[in-house]
């Protein structure tokens, strides 16, 4: 079941993306980033910043009272960006990622929204792939990479992110 999350998830959200996406158990799935960054993806602190900011929405994806999925939406105004798509890597490949992505289509309607866009490290060829079947574009724009406070880069190939659009209706 997909539903909107709330600041008492942050615990549980912030071990489920630093999984999905850093560390020896983001390795189980395909989305890593653990050959390119180490350290946490993001803390609890960060996510409840998130959620403070009236213009995010984190839904979420349940099965048992367990989170095993979410998505970061942010109304830019003119545009929805998608954030922090995250599945429990044992479980990516099940359709959860694509579930999540129809909602924040839905999401997006409902605000009044006909594109959503998202940025992706380039060296994420996979990742980026799997967004392109799903009708995510390049738009050609690119933005550097923005470490965080507990980001340590170890790729030896330099990267940046790349702006995929989508256009909705």
């Amino acid at each position: 079941m997909i539903t909107t999350a709330t600041k008492e998830d942050a615990p549980a959200l912030e071990k489920l993306i630093n999984s999905a996406y850093r560390g020896e158990s983001s390795k189980l799935g395909w989305t890593t980033e653990s050959n390119l960054l180490e350290g946490k993806r993001i803390t609890e602190e960060e996510l409840l910043e998130l959620f403070n900011n009236k213009q995010n929405t984190i839904l979420k994806f349940t099965e048992n009272d367990a989170i095993l999925g979410c998505v970061l939406l942010e109304n830019k105004g003119d545009k929805l960006y998608l954030g922090m798509l995250s599945v429990s890597p044992k479980l990516q490949n099940s359709g959860i990622g694509k579930k999540l992505l129809k909602e924040a289509e839905i999401h997006a309607l409902s605000l009044g929204l006909s594109k959503i866009v998202m940025t992706v490290i380039t060296l994420r060829d996979k990742l980026i792939a799997w967004y392109n079947r799903y009708g995510y574009v390049d738009t050609g724009v690119r933005e550097p990479f923005q470490l965080n406070d507990h980001d340590t880069i170890i790729s030896e190939e330099p990267f940046e992110f790349i702006v995929l659009e989508k256009k909705i209706a």
